[in-house]
């Protein structure tokens, strides 16, 4: 939706997803980038129960429409111009989804748009886009959520510049998995059988896409998009607390990705949740993230792993910036 200020322009965007509810404000910057000025972040598990009710639990729509108000403020406080708020797998799954979006709109003027999982991977990809190795001409991104996780198989044609040649959606992510086997305590016969989960439902992906034809013709490269990702990588510098300036960019290798992971296995529930960048709204959900990374980088074993704390919220800006300037 587009307000009534119109000078200067100043865009948002919105991305609520199984887990987290996010908001960027930005305003336009050289070349076609973006400044931000604003963003939130607020954990609010829309998605919780819905594995198991197949619809959104009231007190999750109660947090989700709490957080979506504080949105609705800051927008209005930045004067917000262009507006596009998107909904994922949780709204695209629940049966109640429609009057959860209704009652979002009532209260708090968002008007949520509930994006297709092709969207939502072509969203990720933009938003990613200036992270990837131009020489390198085969990439998979991928972003785990809450509630899917989507995977896209690119072709780099120069710098900032890529084609979705395929893509896959997965119904599996952190909340849903956590949900099914348990976050709490995690023993490594269910570790497994979750990374086993994974597999079985990325097999027919990996077959059509192998890693070993793209090393050898064109170069390959794979970057990671998510909470699980972002969070690995914060826990293997060992920050003192979240830092996006750190991790955005960053790099894993395949030992340091296998090593984060045994360590945050070995880790008990409170350890978990008492480090700074898990935290306690995470410390159920990250072993399934964990897991469904060591499925992915078992499929496509590439030397390291490029780490994005960027995505979605990304690509709705520059599609918005770009709608202007048309």
């Amino acid at each position: 939706m587009k307000s009534e200020f119109s000078d200067p322009p100043v865009f948002a965007a919105l991305d609520l997803g199984t887990n987290n509810c996010r908001l960027l404000i930005a305003e336009p910057a050289r070349h076609g980038t973006f400044r931000i000025v604003d963003a939130f972040s607020r954990i609010v598990r829309l998605g919780e129960g819905i594995a198991s009710q197949g619809r959104i639990a009231d007190a999750a729509i109660d947090r989700t429409i709490e957080a979506l108000r504080i949105c609705a403020g800051r927008m209005k406080r930045r004067r917000v111009t262009h507006i596009r708020a998107i909904a994922t797998e949780a709204c695209r799954r629940a049966t109640n989804g429609t009057e959860f979006l209704d009652r979002a709109r009532s209260e708090t003027g968002i008007d949520l748009e509930v994006i297709s999982p092709a969207e939502e991977a072509r969203l990720a990809v933009v938003g990613c886009t200036p992270l990837l190795d131009p020489d390198r001409r085969r990439a998979l991104v991928f972003d785990i959520g809450g509630g899917s996780t989507e995977l896209a198989w690119l072709s780099v044609t120069g710098p900032d510049r890529a084609e979705m040649l395929d893509w896959t959606s997965l119904p599996i992510g952190v909340v849903t998995l956590a949900e099914h086997f348990g976050g709490v305590s995690v023993d490594d016969t269910v570790y497994a059988r979750m990374v086993a989960e994974v597999r079985g439902a990325l097999a027919a992906f990996a077959r059509q896409h192998p890693v070993e034809r793209a090393v050898t013709d064109h170069g390959f490269q794979l970057l990671g998009t998510s909470g699980t990702v972002t969070t690995l990588a914060a826990v293997r510098m060992r920050l003192p607390r979240y830092d996006r300036s750190r991790v955005d960019g960053s790099w894993l290798n395949w030992e340091e990705i296998r090593a984060v992971i045994a360590d945050i296995r070995a880790m008990p529930f409170e350890a978990r949740a008492a480090n700074p960048c898990i935290g306690r709204d995470r410390a159920d959900l990250v072993l399934a993230g964990c897991a469904i990374l060591d499925a992915i980088v078992e499929a496509w074993p590439e030397r390291r792993l490029r780490i994005a704390d960027r995505g979605l919220r990304e690509g709705v800006l520059m599609g918005l910036m770009a709608g202007i300037g048309r």
